[in-house]
């Protein structure tokens, strides 16, 4: 599978559409949570929905689709970490330090098309697109699977997949939830 994966822009929004589906991805998110904490379960799904449809207007791009063909197939979501309101107030996943990472805070693969390397795709292009960006690392808050503790709610990602990518944890202030890190000014061009 040759997967093209470009910038969630407005023009994509009927793609990401489809990829998330009536129901907006997980539990009616619409990539809502880590901008609102647990107030989007109390919102109507169509609430999410249009709030992150104004996201995507405004711009920039706060994420990365990933294709297969015409078929939208893979999400990221990708953006400097103080967009995210909620991530920096979350116990446990709180700033380490000053600097202005920028965060994958989550994913949404289409079935079928999981454990097939869309999200290992997605973090190689988030690397490169944050890297142009100029953002001087990149961060994930992905789930240890291997500790006895974890969840099966994966939509942040998979610490093993992370640590194949050249992420380092940085942080582990909850037994199965490491804060990691791709340090971007060692990276090359």
């Amino acid at each position: 599978m040759k997967l093209t994966i470009r910038p969630l822009t407005p023009d994509l929004w009927p793609a990401l559409e489809d990829l998330f589906g009536k129901g907006g991805a997980s539990n009616g998110c619409w990539c809502m949570y880590w901008r609102l904490g647990p107030e989007y379960h109390k919102r109507p799904r169509v609430k999410n929905k249009a709030a992150f449809r104004e996201v995507v207007k405004r711009g920039p791009p706060p994420g990365l689709l990933a294709f297969d063909g015409q078929r939208a197939v893979g999400w990221c979501q990708l953006t400097p970490r103080d967009d995210l309101a909620w991530l920096n107030r979350k116990r446990g996943l709180e700033p380490v330090d000053a600097v202005p990472v920028w965060s994958i805070s989550c994913f949404y693969v289409r079935r079928g098309y999981r454990r097939l390397g869309v999200m290992s795709a997605l973090i190689a292009a988030a690397l490169k697109a944050a890297k142009r960006a100029d953002a001087p690392a990149l961060e994930a808050y992905p789930v240890d699977t291997a500790r006895p503790d974890s969840t099966s709610n994966v939509f942040t990602g998979t610490a093993s997949v992370f640590r194949r990518a050249g992420f380092k944890t940085v942080a582990r202030r909850l037994p199965s939830r490491p804060i990691m890190r791709h340090d971007l000014k060692k990276m090359a061009g």
